[in-house]
């Protein structure tokens, strides 16, 4: 009998399988007929209480019985920055408080519904990490490149740069090269897991490609401004890099959004599921919030999948960029990139108290005071350069965009692209392919959602879009 049998009975993933395989084992040691375990699995099972006592049977039984079969929602505080947000967000937000291992939340204004806990939405828990709560796609991720191409290039060298994305980058689910990409990251150990160790092939068939729904690669003009000189920062818990300044002026910057791939939600999808499994005791609408103890072998094992999908997804970035700069044999000046869609250790004061806790920003930036950012736009709005303010009540963070104001269907039943091309030529945006459901109208005002959040940011330079490649229409969205 395996762990596979185990768990079609009903046995709960975690502790109780393994007491179970561990009393196995030891049944059969004593001699007794392996035709009957079973059976006396079963009655265990049915009975823990009756066999708290049995010297044999007891840790299975324990473990059988320590499963909760209840939930009380707690009560965690949090606060909203933005009005007019979704209802289904804020109850969202409001449900993810609820959990006993929450401590702390957040929403941030570009917030809209997502699976468990709400894109733009900022957890911390104690001794817990939720796969929902970090998201699908793992350590999605920003990244600017700075040129020394001069912003004239955009008109006089405008094709020289449409080869080159269309060369250097793949979209679409499933999307590779021909020839594949090679990385470091490929030396790492990919056997953390079974979804990363199986799919660790995949993976480098992916690896410095892009996917698809809201993921983009991007040529525009960076404006910093007077009273602000940028210097290379990344947020992955790394903190400040060594400086290189960039002083006021207007650059020619490439921008990238995308994240770790089918193998990211593979990860996701494993221990979504057994997280879930694990807590039965949770209503319906809670069950995407389960959770896993980051004491126990599934809450470690996920958590090196996550770094790991971490360091994957920043490759990507790396060598979409690198390809992109070396193809037009220009010279980088500046990289600031960062994570959302992940999970970090950190401390914080809550209620007055000191705690160290793991923050969740799914759909949402560090924004630790000093620590520089990327907030996009969409494909003809700006994005903004900020610097952290890390504002009290925020966990140190703040939006990873403008958010959805619609579903993808619904703005695939609103849009028509004889509409919508001649606002991109009016802003002076060529598209090379995306979906009608990124259109900038499917996003909220990027300069309300920047007003709103003044106390977590501040701006330091605008990126705005010129030259903008996406998943062609009909891809399955992997956002």
């Amino acid at each position: 009998m395996n762990e596979k049998h185990l768990t079609k009975m009903g046995v709960p993933p975690g502790e109780p399988v393994r007491q179970a395989l561990t009393f196995i084992s030891r049944y059969c040691l004593a001699g007794n007929d392996k035709q009957q375990i079973p059976q006396a699995v079963e009655e265990v099972f049915r009975n823990p209480a009756g066999f708290v006592d049995d010297e044999l049977r007891a840790d299975f039984a324990r473990a059988l019985l320590a499963v909760p079969t209840s939930f009380t929602p707690g009560n965690a505080p949090w606060r909203q920055w933005g009005q007019d947000l979704e209802a289904q967000a804020l109850a969202q937000m409001a449900r993810a408080c609820e959990l006993p291992v929450s401590v702390a939340g957040a929403l941030m204004p570009d917030a809209h519904v997502g699976y468990g806990l709400p894109i733009g939405g900022v957890l911390a828990t104690e001794g817990a990490v939720i796969p929902y709560a970090v998201g699908v796609d793992i350590a999605c991720r920003m990244k600017l490149t700075v040129l020394d191409w001069p912003v004239a290039a955009l008109t006089e060298r405008h094709e020289e740069l449409v080869r080159a994305i269309e060369a250097e980058t793949r979209f679409g689910v499933g999307a590779t090269f021909k020839q594949r990409r090679q990385h470091e990251v490929l030396e790492a150990d990919w056997t953390v897991s079974k979804p990363t160790q199986s799919n660790r092939d995949r993976a480098w068939a992916q690896l410095g490609t892009s996917g698809s729904g809201n993921h983009f690669v991007e040529f525009g003009t960076l404006k910093v401004g007077q009273a602000a000189s940028l210097s290379e920062s990344a947020a992955d818990g790394a903190g400040s890099q060594p400086a290189l300044r960039l002083p006021p002026g207007e650059y020619l910057a490439l921008l990238s959004h995308s994240g770790s791939r089918g193998t990211g939600a593979a990860v996701c999808d494993h221990y979504s599921k057994l997280a879930m499994a694990m807590h039965p005791e949770l209503p319906k609408e809670y069950q995407r919030l389960a959770w896993l103890d980051l004491a126990s072998p599934e809450g470690q094992e996920y958590w090196a999948a996550m770094e790991l999908m971490g360091r994957y997804a920043a490759a990507n970035h790396e060598l979409i960029h690198r390809h992109i700069a070396r193809n037009l044999g220009a010279q980088v000046l500046l990289d600031i990139e960062n994570h959302h869609n992940f999970a970090w250790k950190e401390r914080h004061v809550i209620n007055g108290v000191a705690r160290d806790v793991v923050v969740h920003r799914k759909g949402a930036t560090p924004a630790h005071p000093g620590v520089l950012g990327i907030i996009p736009g969409s494909m003809a709005t700006p994005g903004f350069v900020v610097r952290g303010k890390g504002g009290e009540g925020s966990l140190g963070s703040a939006s990873h965009g403008a958010g959805r104001v619609m579903s993808r269907t619904k703005a695939e039943e609103t849009f028509e692209w004889s509409a919508v091309n001649p606002v991109l030529r009016e802003r002076n945006v060529r598209l090379l392919s995306a979906g009608i459901d990124e259109v900038p109208g499917v996003y909220k005002d990027i300069h309300q959602v920047m007003a709103a959040q003044t106390d977590l940011v501040e701006v330091l330079a605008e990126f705005m879009p010129r030259l903008v490649k996406m998943a062609p229409s009909g891809e399955r969205p992997e956002d």
